[in-house]
């Protein structure tokens, strides 16, 4: 797909878009990284701190799934190619994503078990859940659609709509667990005595923000032209 010849109903020219959503997207992965690993101690999946251990969730679910996920959605306007191949991206991408979110559920799990603290008590946890068992539904059911033995071509633009529908919408399902999750760590950092003007506190504040503009700017990258 030649990217100097796509436009929005906007007027606005696709490829800055996206340019600014890989920035924000890469300076949000970036900053998720600085946060545990300069305030929290690292990451592991095996250690006597058990903050470590939570530390590979954000970093998996952000940098592995939604960050992934979001580069599937724009392969099919980064990549100058045929149709076939960037569907074979998109659906490389989204399975990888798809496979490295799990892990940071089970690296969640992990440390909520090690640590005596129940699972699944808040929203964030449940519509973590749904979200990744919905991406995995809808990685399955475009599998047989769109790829291996693929479904006939009528049925497959019948099926596409609800496809772009539902992906759209659990990227969003994403977006909003990651601020939740966010949000939810900050506040038991917060009552276990951190500064909520600390600047550890207005860094985890500003990555929520750059992960929000970046969320828009690749939804927005979906309409272009």
């Amino acid at each position: 797909m030649d990217l100097k010849k796509n436009s929005s109903g906007f007027g606005i020219p696709s490829r800055p878009i996206i340019f600014l959503a890989q920035l924000f997207g890469v300076t949000a992965c970036i900053l998720i990284l600085f946060w545990c690993i300069h305030y929290n101690g690292g990451l592991a999946f095996h250690d006597q701190n058990k903050t470590k251990i939570f530390n590979v969730h954000p970093v998996f679910m952000f940098v592995g799934f939604i960050f992934l996920s979001s580069q599937a959605i724009l392969a099919y306007k980064m990549i100058p190619a045929k149709k076939e191949v960037q569907k074979t991206v998109h659906l490389v991408l989204q399975g990888s994503a798809i496979v490295l979110g799990a892990i940071g559920i089970y690296a969640v799990f992990k440390f909520h078990n090690e640590s005596k603290i129940k699972n699944l008590y808040s929203l964030h946890s449940w519509l973590g859940i749904a979200t990744i068992s919905l991406f995995g539904l809808q990685w399955i059911a475009a599998l047989l659609a769109f790829a291996f033995p693929g479904a006939s071509k009528q049925r497959r633009e019948a099926i596409y709509p609800w496809h772009v529908f539902l992906g759209v919408f659990l990227y969003a399902m994403a977006i909003g667990t990651a601020e939740l999750g966010i949000l939810e760590r900050l506040t038991f950092q917060q009552f276990s005595g951190m500064d909520r003007f600390s600047k550890e506190a207005m860094l985890v504040n500003s990555t929520g923000l750059i992960i929000l503009i970046f969320s828009m700017l690749v939804v927005l990258s979906t309409v272009l032209r």
